[in-house]
């Protein structure tokens, strides 16, 4: 005679019920997602839009392991080499730009008075001597000067204090035609004479820059690629 215990039977039972229960949850699942695409064209399901989501992050990071510098100009500082591992962190060169440089030229404050924004200017490099001089005009005064924005700028509230003339920058804007035949360098020494005869400009610029000073698309990547890559995906297995 063939037998088995109470408590067999009773965990037998238990796992048909078990078993019961998963298959109502998989239809339910199932009647679920029929109404979810039913009528739904095959790129506008979620799944396939999911996927097609992470076709395109792929796609994307993949474009992103090539950098692109966002500006015209020269590597100085590298500090990378072939083979280097990198993170998004990771100082790999500075880019000096070839184009639109300009002179910060620290006049002291007591020359500062007839000084206006437009005013004309001469440059003069020690790295070209006398023999090339820069055509600029003064485009901005800084709202302050160096020691005023330095890591720890001087107190002068102790009574024991010996006054020092400070030194205010002033941006001077050159010609491009001459930058492009006697290129600069950062750091350079200059003589800077600006003619302050003219008297009526403004001392503060009284209107938003209307440009930036730098303008690239070399982190704009165009999409149309992998979207075809994705459409073809999509009509391939429509069939």
């Amino acid at each position: 005679m063939n037998a088995i215990g109470r408590e067999d039977v009773q965990h037998a039972r238990d796992a048909v019920a078990s078993a019961r229960a998963s298959l109502e949850v998989a239809k339910q699942q199932y009647q679920a997602n029929r109404a979810m695409i039913l009528d739904t064209p095959l790129e506008q399901q979620p799944g396939v839009q999911q996927a097609a989501t992470d076709l395109r992050d792929a796609w994307l990071a993949l474009q992103r392991t090539r950098i692109f510098s966002p500006v015209d100009g020269y590597i100085s500082r590298r500090s990378v080499q072939v083979g280097a591992r990198i993170t998004p962190s990771s100082a790999l060169m500075a880019v000096v730009p070839a184009h639109h440089l300009w002179v910060d030229a620290n006049f002291k404050e007591t020359q500062l008075a007839n000084m206006r924004i437009g005013q004309p200017v001469t440059v003069v490099s020690d790295i070209y001597g006398d023999d090339v001089v820069y055509q600029g005009k003064a485009v901005g005064l800084d709202m302050g000067t160096g020691s005023a924005f330095s890591l720890l700028p001087a107190q002068n509230s102790t009574g024991n204090w010996i006054k020092v003339v400070q030194r205010l920058p002033v941006r001077i804007e050159l010609d491009a035609q001459q930058l492009a035949g006697h290129p600069l360098r950062i750091g350079l020494s200059t003589l800077v004479k600006v003619d302050t005869a003219n008297v009526e400009g403004k001392v503060l610029s009284d209107a938003p820059r209307s440009a930036p000073a730098y303008q690239s698309d070399a982190l704009t990547l165009d999409l149309a690629p992998v979207n075809t890559l994705i459409d073809t995906i999509i009509r391939a297995n429509a069939e």
